[in-house]
């Protein structure tokens, strides 16, 4: 926008060129056009000296903002160069602290496989002692030590003692008859059922999963039992086909679902990391009756479901109708997670499990290390943990009878296992897990989960088996007198 003083100087220099044409044209005698062109030419020489005279002034100013600019910029260059000198310090100090932790990680990446391969010398000897038990050759006895050479014996770690207390009982085991149960009709299995559901006959035993190789118990799977009138015991595969058939399965479930939340409530007591598998029945998930009553403590329970994983077999999976899968998306939208067990094939689709909440599979160490298996599924049984890792699903070895199988498993990054060579299923005792329930479901019941139970840390489990050494020194010494 042009200044007032820009208009107020062209005004005055027209001013100028006009009062010389008129004083040309009045005094001196000058003609009118003579004197208009000598107006014209003095504010043509007024103009141009005003332009000169502006350009000069503004090349002044303009020198002295370029002067300032320069002094700015060499400013900056100077703080560019003191911030560049401090980020390359800092980068000093990153890459030096990036260097000695690479060097202790690698450090401890060399312990953890020379443990690890200590680990396997140690399952393959104890596997080559098992055979030569089973072959009735005795092992040959290893020099006894000094006693100033032997290691003093470290004290028991407090997750040691929390795990023993978890598993080992003291004294007033369950009573169990020992021998082979009679082979009983379906009447007869269906009469015991239904009395051991009303006078409170239904156990539960409890069988650790643990981590390898380290045999850290991380799972408790519950396995349900029933007794008879002369406390003799019937394992699920005696009774379920007959409770499904006569439509008790449902009840079952139910009581079972209450005693695992109460036992889960006290092993968290000490242990937060801990869960438990509980087995649900494909009848119970089909019948909306009573899945709405499972459904309904389950929600009361709600708090539980990280720790709580429902287990379900293959075949139901494969077998969804429509009510199922509604029923398993109501689960899953509870925060429940799903373990698919009774697996009798690698035709897995992880994906599709992933998807309904699955993220345990329980698969035979028998399966995994078939090599049949590998022309008749899809992917090798040694890339499945690494498949089903990529879904967030963990795959657990169970069935494990033998250290040559985990030293095979351990191969196949196998991260969980489940077996009679960790611990069989051991019962609680009857005053304990089993006495809040009474007669039946139908009565009134601790909706929570929350009422007294004898934990699993009380004198109610059968002793565990002696392992190590010691059943190594008790096998080849014989059965005892």
């Amino acid at each position: 926008m042009i200044r007032i003083s820009t208009i107020f100087i062209a005004i005055c220099m027209v001013l100028v060129a006009a009062s010389l044409g008129l004083v040309l044209y009045s005094i001196a005698g000058i003609s009118g056009t003579e004197s208009a062109i000598v107006a014209l030419t003095a504010l043509t020489f007024l103009i141009l000296y005003n332009a000169v005279s502006m350009r000069l002034r503004d090349r002044t100013d303009v020198g002295g903002q370029i002067a300032d600019l320069s002094r700015g910029t060499a400013d900056l260059a100077r703080q560019v160069a003191e911030f560049g000198r401090r980020l390359a310090a800092v980068e000093g100090r990153v890459v030096s602290a990036n260097s000695a932790g690479a060097d202790r990680i690698q450090a401890i990446v060399g312990e953890i496989n020379e443990l690890g391969v200590l680990v396997k010398e140690l399952a393959v000897s104890v596997a080559g002692h098992e055979d030569m038990l089973s072959s009735g050759v005795p092992p040959v006895a290893p020099p006894a030590s000094k006693p100033e050479d032997a290691p003093p014996k470290e004290p028991p770690t407090a997750a040691a003692a929390e795990e023993k207390s978890v598993v080992v009982a003291a004294a007033a085991p369950v009573k169990i008859v020992e021998g082979t149960a009679p082979s009983r009709s379906q009447a007869q299995i269906l009469t015991a059922v239904k009395n051991a559901m009303e006078e409170n006959r239904i156990d539960i035993y409890l069988q650790p999963m643990v981590t390898l190789p380290q045999r850290k118990v991380r799972f408790y799977e519950a396995v349900t039992r029933l007794r008879d009138d002369k406390d003799q015991i019937l394992s699920a595969d005696d009774f379920i086909g007959v409770a499904e058939a006569a439509g008790l399965i449902g009840r079952i479930d139910h009581m079972v679902m209450l005693r695992c939340v109460q036992v889960l409530r006290r092993l968290m007591v000490r242990n937060k990391d801990v869960g438990v598998f509980c087995n649900v029945a494909a009848a119970t998930l089909g019948n909306p009756t009573t899945f709405a009553q499972c459904l309904d403590f389950l929600e009361a329970n709600r708090a539980l479901a990280p720790s709580l994983v429902l287990e379900f077999k293959q075949a139901t999976f494969r077998n969804l109708g429509p009510i199922e899968t509604e029923h398993l998306a109501a689960l899953a939208q509870r925060g429940y997670r799903f373990s698919v067990d009774h697996v009798t094939d690698l035709r897995i689709e992880p994906r599709e499990l992933a998807d309904r909440g699955v993220r345990f599979i329980k698969v035979p160490a028998s399966l995994l290390l078939d090599q049949r298996q590998t022309s008749a599924s899809d992917i090798h049984p040694s890339d499945l943990s690494d498949l089903l890792g990529r879904f967030g699903i963990d795959l657990i070895a169970e069935r494990i009878e033998g250290e040559r199988a985990v030293v095979d498993l351990l191969d196949y990054d196998v991260r969980f296992g489940q077996g009679f060579l960790f611990a069989p299923p051991r019962p609680l005792r009857p005053e304990g897990a089993s006495a809040t329930a009474a007669a039946s479901p139908g009565k009134a019941q601790d909706s929570n989960g929350s009422g007294k139970i004898a934990s699993v840390e009380d004198p109610g489990l059968v002793p565990p088996r002696t392992t190590g050494n010691a059943a190594l020194a008790r096998r080849a010494a014989g059965p005892p007198g």
